[in-house]
């Protein structure tokens, strides 16, 4: 290497190193992580007067469907429900938390969640008064075919009813602002000996007996709702003993 050439060649490693005590030295740029000043944090939406009002409007208790049919954003049911201002009384069914239910919240949460149904059975003769059986579960009657829906809670109980069957006698009652389909006291009670082995007989005879004893009682629609579930042979030894 000739003289010149190593001349030149400390020339430029003079150079690197000064540019690179240069870099070492300045301060590292940083993301700044305060906010912008023009651009605050957004505030959480709290729930809306509007959604609790529509749940007012529909007795206290609504089904997520219809939530979002009467104008109420989901989001909006999720911030009601994380605030503590309505409670999830059953999968897709809220109610207004603190409401005091005058009925049974369970048929109201079962009857929503299956609008096509129809309560029967020990259920309904709990309603018109004809057992002193305590449900354990709602009792509900559904169409032959189709899919069953699947309810944990609360506990349900669904029964496949003849198309004549679940035509017949069914009765609408409004139980915490809600309406729900109820079979009548007469079908009930033909219907708790067509279902006798399953719900029991002492629960069909204590229905029979009870009915029977009432003053507006209906031999007529009792016969004819015996006759649509083909247990008629069954129940008039029953009846005309109790008559007797």
């Amino acid at each position: 290497m000739t003289a010149a050439t190593s001349g030149v060649m400390d020339k430029v490693r003079y150079s690197y190193r000064y540019s690179y005590s240069i870099c070492k030295a300045m301060p590292r740029r940083t993301r700044s992580s305060s906010p912008s000043p023009s651009r605050g944090p957004s505030p959480s939406p709290g729930p809306s007067p509007s959604a609790l009002a529509a749940f007012r409007r529909a007795g206290g208790t609504l089904r997520a469907s219809e939530a979002i049919r009467a104008g109420i954003h989901p989001r909006t049911l999720y911030l009601l429900r994380d605030a503590g201002r309505v409670e999830c009384i059953s999968r897709g069914v809220y109610r207004l938390a603190g409401s005091r239910a005058s009925g049974d919240p369970d048929l109201v949460a079962v009857s929503l969640r299956i609008p096509r149904g129809v309560i029967c059975l020990t259920s309904a003769l709990a309603i018109h008064g004809l057992t002193t059986h305590i449900p354990h579960s709602v009792d509900v009657a559904l169409p032959p075919g189709g899919w069953t829906p699947v309810i944990r809670q609360p506990p349900t109980r669904m029964y496949r009813f003849s198309p004549a069957s679940m035509s017949e006698g069914v009765e609408e009652h409004v139980v915490d602002g809600t309406r729900i389909r109820v079979f009548s006291a007469a079908k009930s009670v033909a219907d708790s000996f067509k279902f006798r082995n399953k719900i029991g007989l002492d629960i069909a005879l204590e229905a029979l007996r009870a009915y029977l004893s009432r003053r507006r009682r209906d031999l007529v629609a009792l016969a004819r709702y015996a006759e649509v579930d083909r247990v008629d042979s069954v129940m008039r030894p029953y009846i005309d003993g109790m008559l007797a």
